[in-house]
Order: C-alpha cells, then sequence, then structure tokens
C-alpha cells in the first residue's frame, strides 16, 4: 500500500474563531494535445489567418507591379544612360523604392501585426551632382530595391503556389455542391460516361459516397492551410525586419544628430548665461566705478575731498571682482583642477542640506566629463534644496563599468520629479541634464515615485565620446 501525498492546505487562525483549515485547489495542469487540437480548429476562423491571407493576395498583386517597375524602370534607364538622361532617371527609380518600402511597412503593420521603425528620410545635398550622390549612395533605398527584387521570387512565384493551393483546398472542400447541382461528365478510355468532377488514372469520383469523401478530405485539408500560410508570412515578416526596417547604423547617426544638437544647445545656453551675466552685473559695476571714479577726478581737481568716492569705487571693484569669480567658477570651478572628488566635497559641503559623499574613481575621467558630472550635480543638488523637501542627500560617483561613470543622487524627499522627455530642454532642469549626458553619449534616468525616494543616475563615458 503506498502513502498518497496530502493536499495542501490553508490555515486561518484568528483569535475570536476556531482554526479553520480550508483545502487548497489542486493545482490546474494543462492538457498540451487539448491545446494544439484547439489551436489547429480556430485557426481557419481565427482574423490573423484572414489578415495574412489578405497580405499574400497584396503581395502577390504588389510583387507583380514591383516586378515591371524594376524591368521597365532599370531596363529603360540603363538605355536611357547612353544618352546621359537615364543617369536621373535611375536615381529616381531608385528613390521610388522608398515608397514602395512605405506601402510595404504599412501593409506589414496592418495584416501582419509586424510595426517596423522607418529608415531615416532621405537627404539631399545640394545641386545636380550631390543629388546624384545621395541618391546613388542611399542605404535605405538600395536595401528597399532589394526588398522587391525578394519579392519577386517570395510574392510572386511562392505566392502563386500557395495561392493555387488555397483555392484547391477550398474548391475540393465544396466540390459535393456543384457535383450534386451540375452534370459533370468525364468519359474513360472505354467511353463509358462518369458523373465526375475529379479523375485519379482510372478512379473517378462519381458517387455520392466518394464525393462526400472527396469533400471531407479538403475540409480536413482547410485547417492545415492557417499554418502554411503563416509559414509564407514568417518569411515575409523576416523580409520586412531586415530590409525595410530603421537599422542599428541609422539609429547610431540619429542618436548622433542628437548628440550634436544638443552639445551646439547647451553651448549656446552657457553663451547667452555668461552674456547675461556679464551685461546685468559685471559690466554695470564697472560702469559704476568708473563713474565714481570720474566724480573723484573731478573734486580733486576742484580741491575737494574725494575719498568717499575713492573708497565706493574700491568696494565696488572688489564686488565686482567676487562676481567675475562667480562666473569663472560656472564656466569651469578652480576646484576641478584638483579633480572631481574634491570638487565635489566643496560642493557637497556649501549644500543647505545634509550631504553624504562617496567617490571611488579607479582612474581620473576627462575635463569634459569632471565638468559634466560636477554641474550636474549641482543642479541636482539644487533641485532637492529647492523642490524636494529633504532631510538629506547621498552623492555618489561609482565605475559602472571599465569605461563607464555612474554618477548617482539620491534624497528622501517627496518625489515626484519629472520625466527629462517632458520638461523643456533650454539647457536647464533634468531635460538639460539629459541634453549633456546625450552630448558626450551618455544618458540620465530619473525615478522618483509620488512619496520619495527621488534616485537620479547619470551614466558617463570616462573617456567622454568616441
Amino acid at each position: 500500500m503506498t502513502d498518497t501525498p496530502a493536499e495542501p492546505t490553508l490555515v486561518l487562525d484568528t483569535a475570536d474563531a476556531p482554526t479553520v483549515v480550508i483545502p487548497a485547489p489542486p493545482p490546474q495542469r494543462r492538457n498540451g494535445v487539448r491545446d494544439a487540437v484547439v489551436a489547429v480548429l480556430r485557426a481557419p476562423f481565427r482574423a490573423r489567418t484572414w489578415k495574412e491571407f489578405a497580405y499574400l493576395i497584396l503581395a502577390f498583386v504588389l510583387g507583380c507591379a514591383a516586378v515591371c517597375y524594376l524591368f521597365f524602370g532599370f531596363g529603360g534607364g540603363l538605355y536611357a544612360s547612353i544618352f546621359l538622361i537615364g543617369i536621373p532617371l535611375l536615381a529616381l527609380i531608385l528613390l521610388g523604392g522608398r515608397i514602395w518600402g512605405r506601402l510595404y511597412r504599412v501593409l506589414g503593420r496592418e495584416l501582419l501585426g509586424t510595426p517596423v521603425e522607418a529608415p531615416p528620410d532621405f537627404a539631399r545635398k545640394p545641386g545636380l551632382f550631390g543629388f546624384l550622390q545621395s541618391a546613388f549612395t542611399d542605404r535605405a533605398s538600395w536595401r528597399a530595391t532589394l526588398f522587391l527584387l525578394a519579392q519577386a521570387v517570395l510574392g510572386v512565384g511562392v505566392g502563386y503556389v500557395v495561392l493555387t493551393v488555397i483555392a484547391m483546398v477550398g474548391f475540393t472542400a465544396i466540390s459535393v455542391i456543384p457535383w450534386a447541382l451540375v452534370d459533370p461528365v468525364q468519359v474513360d478510355e472505354n467511353g463509358v460516361e462518369h458523373h465526375s468532377l475529379f479523375q485519379l488514372g482510372s478512379f473517378y469520383v462519381d458517387t455520392w459516397p466518394r464525393a462526400l469523401a472527396f469533400s471531407a478530405a479538403g475540409i480536413v485539408l482547410c485547417f492545415a492551410l492557417p499554418w502554411l500560410i503563416r509559414s509564407v508570412c514568417w518569411l515575409h515578416r523576416l523580409l520586412t525586419v531586415h530590409l525595410l526596417a530603421a537599422t542599428a547604423r541609422d539609429h547610431q547617426l540619429a542618436e548622433l544628430r542628437a548628440s550634436r544638437r544638443a552639445a551646439v544647445d547647451d553651448a549656446t545656453a552657457t553663451l547667452r548665461r555668461v552674456e547675461r551675466d556679464l551685461h546685468d552685473g559685471t559690466q554695470a559695476r564697472l560702469v559704476t566705478i568708473a563713474m565714481a571714479l570720474g566724480r573723484a577726478e573731478e573734486r580733486m581737481a576742484a580741491g575737494g575731498d574725494a575719498r568717499d568716492l575713492i573708497a565706493d569705487a574700491h568696494a565696488s571693484s572688489k564686488e565686482a571682482l567676487t562676481e567675475l569669480r562667480e562666473l569663472v567658477r560656472g564656466i569651469h570651478p578652480p576646484a576641478l583642477e584638483l579633480g572631481l572628488g574634491p570638487a565635489l566635497e566643496t560642493l557637497t559641503a556649501r549644500c543647505a542640506v545634509p550631504v553624504t559623499l562617496r567617490v571611488q574613481l579607479p582612474k581620473r575621467p576627462s575635463p569634459a566629463i569632471e565638468a559634466i558630472a560636477y554641474f550636474s550635480v549641482a543642479e541636482l543638488l539644487t533641485n532637492v534644496v529647492k523642490h524636494a523637501h529633504a532631510s538629506r542627500a547621498e552623492v555618489s560617483v561609482l565605475p559602472d563599468s571599465i569605461r563607464t561613470l555612474a554618477v548617482t543622487v539620491r534624497d528622501d524627499g517627496i518625489g515626484g520629479a519629472p520625466d527629462p522627455g517632458t520638461t523643456t530642454s533650454d539647457g536647464s532642469g533634468l531635460a538639460g541634464l539629459a541634453a549633456r549626458a546625450t552630448a558626450v553619449d551618455g544618458s540620465l534616468t530619473v525615478r522618483s515615485p509620488a512619496g520619495g525616494p527621488t534616485v537620479v543616475t547619470l551614466l558617463l563615458p570616462t573617456a567622454g565620446p568616441q
């Protein structure tokens, strides 16, 4: 006699009620065979099957049109190249592949459920020769043309075979209806007439049992057609993803362009800030000093006492020097000459909120990375003091990998910091910090749930952008 394992139980024990033992429900076991049978029976009636079937029909029609486009377009362009007019024609035909690619991407998204990101727009250089150079070196156009060539085989050749098989299976499934309604007659080699639609050698489907059996075989095959359709559409998806979608190189170029724009915007914002500070602060004080010294000169020439004017000018000169030091510190803090660690120690010591600092740098980063890290921490600590209502903060600068530096600022405030993608990117705020990080191939992430804590992590390459 074997012992059967006891069923798992859930025990509820309360102070005012007796212990109640509730048997746990038995675990549900999945029946793989049953699920497979259900999937096969449902496949012909699912919307996915009919969408993919519609895609095969459209791919066959468009494939025929694409073959004509390639044959007459490139053929005519090559022939006309003898007269030089064919070269611009070939460029236009090649760029037309982008239009075909856009059409197939729409079909893939709507019918195959395969949305892909479009490649970057065509970048045209000025002038006729610039246009021709841009057209013949456009990678997206060549990949779209290769896609059309593949469609000549897959969409037209394979599609014709698959659609023919579908038509034959469908007609076989309903063959009993025309067999019963009309009078199909086939004559064998002996001159005997048979009431039959199909003939397999000397075998004729000329009786009700044979007609019903033949139609039943077609119905059974109808449940296998969705898997044939899916296998062919899988190849179409493969071509769409690999030939019509944006490549890793396209993403890299887009990121480089965004980084360049971010660097230019950040430099412009810095120049505007410096110009505004010089104009509104230091320049005004220097004018005040010049006017005071002028009045002092006039008073001394008249034999009067100008010591008070000279004292005012001296005090104003000290204030102007202080403002200049602050301005220089805003461009490049002198403390960074000693390294990022000592500069952050000075910065956190002046913060109105207690800050715990942890710095671990196996080697010193490049000056540009040190400056970005310093100013980012400075702005984040300013946000902590102004908006976070925090009692303390933590700053850590640690190596994330061999070539990456992780700068993290954490506070115990109320949270709710905005996402950098939803704020302005004028060189300030979290969006400005994200733009600075992107300019050197870095990144900025913000995790700030309501109620806190807020954690801002800045990943920067130690050697700057590559």
